[in-house]
């Protein structure tokens, strides 16, 4: 029987409860599956920050996409938190309910390498600005077989940035990205990316009103009222379907067994473009379905 390559993106905001998501990932291989978890870290990065009294900035792009303002004090707290934090937390969460996994970044043995990033276009007060203190970067290779040789020792590999730059410093590059990538390299059968929202929503300020079938456009971008990081995640989602991953799911990484609901038909099922690949059938009309309210939506669904 073939084993199935699933891609668990685990965000980093406000809600999401690590411990969760690390017991559906136990589940998923004990029934076989070949996982690999990728994971952000927004809350942790806000809280060091804060504590340490560093200012955040995020810059919001032309087509209303949110990243963080990588400065070099935002890069520090980006490995304290990351490598020092999130990662240690979720490899003990793991170990915990009797999963064997590996810790990585982007930095070892060159896992992501990415394209410093000389400048980037940003929104400030109503203006486009060049932004060129920002050291982050766009992903340039992920090397899939360093992966996939973990996989086949029967560990479960835990991924994410930073990667590693032309000049062999660190840039940090986008989670859902990274995911996206990975998926792609694994020729993975399923990508789930677990966020502070129920799904795509049709009404941002409504956790009611989720989509639970999402159609790309065929322009490329996303549609005018997905903004923020659901947009950046839309944007990983069709880079990882026009590599072939049969399946990508936007889901709640707040309920109670995210990755395993998620799988089961909850959130949003992100279908690409009619016209890319045209091969694929296409899915019925998008629907909304009610879902009880829950916590207050975070601003950063990481």
């Amino acid at each position: 029987m073939t084993q199935r390559v699933v891609v668990v993106k685990c965000g980093g905001a406000a809600g999401i409860d690590e411990a969760r998501v690390c017991r559906d990932v136990a589940a998923l291989v004990a029934a076989g599956d070949r996982v690999v978890l990728v994971h952000g870290g927004s809350a942790a990065i806000g809280d060091l920050a804060g504590r340490l009294g560093v200012p955040l900035r995020e810059l919001v792009s032309p087509g209303e996409v949110t990243a963080r303002h990588t400065d070099p004090a935002t890069m520090e707290i980006v490995l304290l938190a990351l490598l020092g934090k999130v990662k240690g937390e979720i490899l003990a969460e793991l170990g915990r309910v009797g999963v064997r996994a590996v810790g990585l970044s982007g930095l070892d043995a060159g896992l992501i390498r990415a394209r410093r990033k000389k400048a980037l276009r940003a929104v400030i007060d109503g203006r486009t600005v060049v932004v060129r203190d920002d050291h982050s970067g766009r992903i340039a290779s992920l090397d899939g077989g360093l992966l996939t040789t973990l996989l086949d020792a029967g560990l479960v590999p835990v991924i994410s940035p930073p990667a590693v730059a032309e000049d062999g410093r660190p840039v940090n590059v986008n989670a859902d990205r990274v995911a996206a990538r990975a998926a792609a390299e694994l020729r993975a059968d399923v990508l789930i990316m677990l966020t502070a929202a129920p799904g795509v929503l049709a009404d941002p300020a409504d956790e009611g009103s989720l989509l639970t079938d999402f159609r790309l456009p065929g322009e490329g971008g996303t549609p005018g009222h997905v903004k923020g990081g659901m947009a950046a995640k839309l944007i990983a989602a069709g880079e990882a379907l026009a590599a072939g991953v049969e399946l990508v799911v936007i889901a709640d990484g707040r309920a109670e067994r995210p990755a395993l609901s998620a799988l089961a038909g909850a959130g949003t099922r992100v279908h690409p473009p009619v016209d890319l690949p045209a091969d694929r059938p296409a899915p019925a009309a998008p629907r909304r379905r009610t879902v009880p309210p829950t916590q207050e939506l975070s601003p950063r669904n990481r």
